[in-house]
């Protein structure tokens, strides 16, 4: 399953400067080994050193955040749009 990933703008120097990339896997998991294994260090941003998604990244997967899914278990069908957005805090 080939899915389409939005790069934020703070990650795009692991994807050469591309806001969109593509990755395969059925799951989000899966998609985001795939991810680094043609974008070196990227999963690292997305993920904390216990493999969870980081505190102040949200990933979605089509319109829904996964952490009211499946989290990384969460399915990504052929064609699914994956969008990583770092939280903005600020007052």
């Amino acid at each position: 399953m080939t899915a389409t990933v939005r790069i934020p703008t703070i990650l795009r120097t692991y994807t050469e400067g591309a806001s969109e990339v593509t990755a395969d896997g059925s799951t989000l998991a899966e998609v985001l080994d795939d991810l680094d294994r043609n974008y070196a260090g990227i999963k690292g941003r997305i993920l904390d050193d216990q493999g969870a998604l980081r505190r102040f990244v949200n990933v979605y997967v089509g319109n829904d955040d996964v952490r009211f899914l499946d989290d990384l278990a969460t399915p990504t069908p052929d064609g699914s749009q994956i969008s990583v957005i770092p939280a903005v805090a600020g007052g």
